[in-house]
């Protein structure tokens, strides 16, 4: 009983605190339409905010967008609306608070949604904190991407990558975060794939180290010079050429990346056909599978 006797006399102190225009407060949403939003400010009179002065982006919908128990910041624009009421204005306590927020967002590299509002040159509008930003062409996919309306109207995970608030300047971006979720499926593919494993593969080019196959399903490997041929050979290309299919063994899976060898096929091919089984293959069928096939197996998509 003594808390809460403690808790009331802390709530009437701050209901007659001395609030000033142009003071910035927080208040709990208690009621919203499409006219305005009411705020309880643990103060002797409510918050009001109007439509027009809650954001500037022109998708923001009171209805759909602030809901009761919304905890919002509001700049003071008078003390008295005509009705007893204090009038705020949230896009007034974004011009101070928001840049402050975007800033955080920007030094954690934390990821937000946005939603493309605008198409504009060289690339498109979003609006974040209720400020305007700019994702660059360059910043909406991992390549440019030239096709700029298929973007209107949708939903982007995004970064902050420049916060300038006396240029009034804020940039996102989608990029970063689309690489690393490409990089994280890639990894995983990889992981899946059992060292001993033989596949199939096409030469996608050539290296004074070795060959790079293409294993399809995004993936591609390294045999290196030493492994390609039974014989020493100086270069690859004393074997192979652009476009050629082999048969690889996977040799390791480290860091990400795949390590082939063409001669461990020739060395085993003979024990390796003796234990394949032929429920699965078919009598007389290659040693080699497709990626495809390997990740349809294992459930991967």
């Amino acid at each position: 009983m003594e808390e809460t006797m403690k808790d009331y006399e802390k709530e009437l102190e701050a209901s007659f605190r001395t609030i000033n225009e142009g003071d910035v407060l927080k208040g709990t949403v208690i009621g919203v339409n499409e006219e305005e939003v009411t705020l309880d400010l643990k103060y002797y009179t409510q918050g009001i905010i109007k439509a027009a002065d809650m954001s500037d982006d022109p998708d923001f919908s009171l209805m759909a967008d602030v809901h009761e128990g919304d905890v919002i910041e509001a700049s003071v624009v008078k003390m008295d609306d005509g009705q007893g009421n204090i009038l705020l204005s949230r896009k007034e306590a974004n011009s101070v608070l928001a840049w402050d927020v975007l800033t955080g967002y920007m030094e954690e590299k934390k990821t937000v949604s946005v939603k493309v509002s605008e198409i504009v040159n060289a690339g498109v509008v979003a609006y974040l904190e209720g400020i305007r930003g700019f994702i660059p062409a360059s910043h909406l996919d991992v390549s440019y991407v030239e096709n700029l309306e298929a973007y209107k109207g949708k939903t982007l995970d995004v970064r902050v990558i420049t916060v300038d608030r006396e240029k009034d300047r804020l940039v996102l971006s989608a990029r970063e975060i689309l690489r690393e979720k490409a990089k994280e499926e890639h990894d995983h593919k990889v992981a899946m794939i059992v060292p001993g494993t033989i596949l199939e593969g096409t030469v996608e080019s050539l290296q004074p180290y070795g060959a790079f196959v293409d294993l399809k399903d995004g993936l591609s490997g390294l045999v290196h010079i030493s492994q390609i041929s039974q014989r020493r050979i100086k270069k690859p290309s004393e074997v192979l050429k652009v476009g050629d299919k082999v048969k690889v063994k996977v040799l390791n899976t480290n860091d990400g990346k795949i390590s082939l060898s063409m001669k461990a096929v020739e060395d085993q091919q003979t024990e390796e056909m003796e234990h394949i089984d032929t429920a699965q293959y078919g009598s007389g069928e290659s040693v080699g599978t497709s990626l495809g096939d390997l990740f349809a197996k294992l459930n991967i998509k």
